[in-house]
């Protein structure tokens, strides 16, 4: 049983009002926060390092009601593990091209204190996953090529959102990149139920309209399929 949760990307803040910024949008209605980790060398794009999310952790208190969302797109993600439980995130999101060795990592992050989700490129086939649902805690389907914020939605991922949902109706179904206002729907309907938004929430005038507005239509969604958890 699972319920919406709204989750805005830190890449569309202004980095020099980062901590006030996450704070305004937890107050607004989020109670994830989604930081997107990259090196350069697995995306072709460098973003924050740890010393920005521990900062953040500082901030905003482990047990505060913010659920730190940490996206790892990196090469050899299990060098980072340990550094990130110390720093006390939520959640490891993995990408399942970057390692050679799923099951190991899985029970790697779970070893040091966090929960499990694995991130699937658009290229990756949904199927990937059916050995790995039962053993983590959130699957995120990309709906753009990761790397870069401000890129176009991607519908022709919502049949793999779809596959998901269907095949393991207790997980945590995240669908990352351009989804805002007008793509909500689609996502909604294919059974995402954690929605990452960046320039659509924390560019907005009205950020609790919007937050408020992606939650009611994931969980309409939800409620339909019998699945929604109050």
């Amino acid at each position: 049983m699972v319920k919406a949760h709204i989750a805005p990307s830190i890449l569309a803040c202004d980095f020099t009002q980062l901590g006030s910024q996450c704070q305004h949008a937890h107050s607004s209605g989020a109670d994830w926060l989604h930081l997107d980790v990259m090196d350069g060398h697995f995306v072709p794009n460098i973003s924050l390092g740890f010393p920005v999310i521990q900062s953040l952790r500082n901030l905003i208190p482990k047990g505060s009601g913010v659920f730190f969302d940490c996206h790892m797109m990196v090469s050899n993600p299990e060098q980072w593990v340990e550094d990130l439980g110390k720093i006390k995130v939520d959640q490891f999101t993995f990408h399942y091209e970057s390692t050679k060795d799923p099951l190991a990592l899985i029970e790697l992050i779970k070893k040091n204190g966090m929960k499990v989700g694995v991130a699937l490129k658009p290229k990756t086939s949904a199927e990937v996953v059916d050995a790995l649902g039962d053993l983590v805690d959130m699957v995120l389907v990309m709906t753009v090529e990761p790397g870069f914020g401000g890129q176009s939605f991607m519908p022709e991922m919502m049949p793999k959102v779809e596959y998901i949902r269907n095949k393991f109706n207790h997980l945590n179904l995240q669908v990352d990149g351009g989804v805002g206002l007008g793509t909500i729907d689609a996502a909604a309907d294919a059974g995402a139920n954690v929605i990452v938004a960046g320039t659509a929430i924390f560019n907005a005038e009205d950020q609790e309209k919007v937050i408020n507005v992606l939650k009611q239509k994931v969980n309409d969604n939800l409620k339909k399929r019998g699945l929604l958890t109050e």
